[in-house]
C-alpha cells in the first residue's frame, strides 16, 4: 500500500482523481437511501404497517449512517480510507440484496436501515477524509463536488428505481441497485493515503523489532535469593556467606524464579496494568470529546445540526406521500418530487462550497443563514395546496439542505485538523440522532391526526430555531462579556501575547 508523500500533491494532481473517485462512492452508496422517498410508499401497500413503523427503515439508513461517524472515523485513521471503502462495499451491497428478501418491516430495518446505514457512513468517513488530506486552499470546493455525489445518486436513483419496480418489482429492483454497489470496490484504488494509516504503522514497527539480531551472549544478573538473611560486617562468615548469596542466573531463570515466588499476586498485577494499558486511549479519548463540548462555538453547531437534521430531513421521506394523501397527484410523477429535492441539494452544496472559499464569507454564518432558510420554507408545505408549490418548495429546501457540504469545512475552522476526525464524528452523532428521531415522529403524528400539517409546522420550527440559536450563540458580544470578566492581573500578564478568544475561532470559519 504505497504512499503519497510531499505537499505537491495538496490542491491538484492526483487529488482531483480522489475527488472523482470520492464522488462515485458516495453517488452508488448514498443513491438509493437519499431516494428512499420513492420506495416508502411500496413498503407501506407491501407490508401494511403504520407510517410511523414503517418511517423507521428510511431513518436508520441515514441515522446511522451519522451515529456511527466515530467508529467509522475510527477505522478510517486505523486502516485508510482504501481497506474501509472495499468492506463498505461488501456492506451496502449486501445490505440491499437482502432486503430483497424482508419478510417485514422489523427485518427491512435491520437489511436496509443498519446494514446499509452502517456501510454508508464508512464510505462517507473515508471520502471525506481522503479528500481533506489531499486539498487545503480548495478544501471546499472539492468537498463540495465530492457531497454533491450523494445529491446526484439520489436524483438518478429516484427515477431509476421508480422505473426498476415497474419492470421488475420492489425486490428486482433492490436486487438490482445492490448489483450496482458493488462498484464501490472499484471506486477505493485510485484512493492512496497521503500516509501509511495507523495500523500499517504499528504492523512496521511490529516487524522491524522481530528482525533486529538476538545477542549472542547476555550477560548473567546477580540476584540475592534471600532478602531477608542479616550480615554483619564485623562477621567475617557472615561476610562470605553473603558472597555466596550472589549467585549468577541467566534471565530466563531470572523470571521463572520471580514467578513461581510471588505466583499469583504477579499474575493479577500484569493483568490489571495490561487492563489500564488497553483502557487509557478511551480515557485520553473521553477528556478530549468532553474538551471539545465545552467549546461554546462547537457546541451551538452540535445543538443546530440536532435540530436541523429533526426537522429537515422528513421532507425527503414524505414528499411523495404528502402530495398524494393531499391529493395532488395520482401515483409519482416522471421526476419525482424526491428528485427535485437530490438535484437543487446538488446544486447548492456546489454553490455554497465555492461561497465557503470567498474570504469575505463567514461560512458559520451562512449555514445559520442556511438553516434559517430551510425552516422558513418548511412551515409554508402546509399552507401549499398545488403540485407546482410543493416543486417549488421542495427546491428551495433542497438548495439550503446542500449546507452538508459546509460541514466538514467549519469543523476543521473550530477545531483545527489534528482533531477533525473525533470533532466531525462527535458533530455527525448528533445530526445522526436528530435524523433518526424525525421521520417516525412525523409519521406518528399522522396517524394521530391524519394530517402532515402539524407534523411540518413542528419540523419547520426545529430547524428555525436552529439557524437563529447558531447565529446568536456565535456573536461577538458573548466575547466581550467574558472579556470583562478578566481580571487587570491577568490582562497585564497577556499584554504582550493576545489571548486566544472564542471569537478568534468564530472570525477564523470564513
Amino acid at each position: 500500500m504505497g504512499a503519497v508523500k510531499g505537499e505537491d500533491a495538496l490542491d491538484g494532481g492526483w487529488g482531483w482523481m480522489i475527488v472523482v473517485a470520492s464522488f462515485m462512492a458516495q453517488f452508488l452508496s448514498f443513491g438509493s437511501p437519499q431516494s428512499v422517498g420513492v420506495l416508502y410508499p411500496e413498503w407501506l401497500s407491501a407490508f401494511q404497517g403504520g407510517k410511523g413503523m414503517t418511517a423507521w427503515v428510511g431513518s436508520m439508513v441515514s441515522g446511522m449512517a451519522l451515529i456511527t461517524s466515530p467508529v467509522c472515523s475510527a477505522c478510517v485513521d486505523n486502516f485508510g480510507a482504501r481497506p474501509v471503502t472495499v468492506f463498505s462495499g461488501v456492506m451496502v451491497a449486501g445490505g440491499l440484496m437482502l432486503s430483497a428478501f424482508a419478510p417485514s418491516v422489523s427485518f427491512l430495518i435491520f437489511s436496509y436501515g443498519i446494514v446499509v446505514g452502517i456501510g454508508c457512513g464508512l464510505v462517507y468517513a473515508a471520502t471525506l477524509t481522503i479528500t481533506c488530506q489531499y486539498f487545503d486552499k480548495r478544501r471546499g470546493l472539492a468537498l463540495g463536488i465530492v457531497t454533491t455525489g450523494t445529491s446526484m445518486g439520489g436524483f438518478i436513483y429516484a427515477t431509476l428505481q421508480n422505473e426498476l419496480i415497474e419492470l421488475f418489482g420492489l425486490e428486482g429492483c433492490l436486487l438490482i441497485v445492490g448489483a450496482l454497489a458493488l462498484n464501490l470496490m472499484a471506486c477505493a484504488g485510485p484512493m492512496r493515503p497521503l500516509n501509511l494509516p495507523g495500523y500499517y504503522l504499528k504492523q512496521r514497527a511490529a516487524l522491524q523489532r522481530t528482525e533486529e539480531p538476538e545477542a549472542l551472549y547476555t550477560k548473567p544478573t546477580a540476584i540475592i535469593i534471600d532478602s531477608d538473611l542479616k550480615t554483619t560486617p564485623s562477621s567475617a562468615t557472615d561476610n562470605t556467606a553473603t558472597i555466596k548469596l550472589l549467585i549468577l542466573k541467566e534471565p530466563t531463570e531470572l523470571q521463572e524464579s520471580e514467578g513461581e515466588r510471588k505466583g499469583g499476586i504477579l499474575s493479577c498485577s500484569i493483568v490489571a496494568r495490561a487492563i489500564k494499558k488497553r483502557m487509557r486511549p478511551y480515557g485520553r479519548y473521553l477528556c478530549e470529546t468532553v474538551e471539545l463540548l465545552q467549546d461554546r462555538v462547537f457546541m451551538a453547531f452540535c445543538i443546530a445540526i440536532f435540530l436541523f437534521s429533526l426537522g429537515a430531513f422528513p421532507p425527503v421521506l414524505f414528499m411523495e406521500d404528502v402530495a398524494q394523501s393531499e391529493g395532488l397527484i395520482d401515483g409519482i410523477a416522471l421526476i419525482p418530487l424526491v428528485s427535485i429535492v437530490a438535484m437543487t441539494a446538488g446544486i447548492g452544496k456546489l454553490v455554497l462550497g465555492i461561497m465557503a472559499d470567498m474570504r469575505w464569507v463567514n461560512s458559520l454564518y451562512l449555514y445559520a443563514l442556511t438553516l434559517t432558510g430551510t425552516g422558513a420554507a418548511l412551515l409554508l408545505i402546509p399552507v401549499s395546496k398545488s403540485y407546482m408549490g410543493l416543486q417549488v418548495l421542495s427546491a428551495v429546501v433542497g438548495f439550503f439542505s446542500g449546507n452538508w457540504s459546509l460541514t466538514y469545512y467549519i469543523t476543521t475552522k473550530i477545531v483545527g485538523f489534528e482533531r477533525l476526525s473525533q470533532a466531525h464524528g462527535i458533530l455527525m452523532c448528533f445530526g445522526g440522532f436528530g435524523i433518526t428521531l424525525g421521520p417516525p415522529v412525523v409519521g406518528w403524528f399522522f396517524d394521530w391526526t391524519q394530517s402532515y400539517d402539524l407534523a411540518f409546522y413542528i419540523s419547520g420550527t426545529c430547524v428555525l430555531v436552529s439557524g437563529l440559536f447558531l447565529f446568536l450563540a456565535t456573536l461577538p458580544c458573548w466575547n466581550r462579556t467574558s472579556e470583562e470578566g478578566n481580571s487587570p492581573a491577568k490582562e497585564d500578564v497577556n499584554t504582550s501575547q493576545e489571548p486566544t478568544r472564542d471569537c478568534d475561532k468564530v472570525a477564523s470559519v470564513a
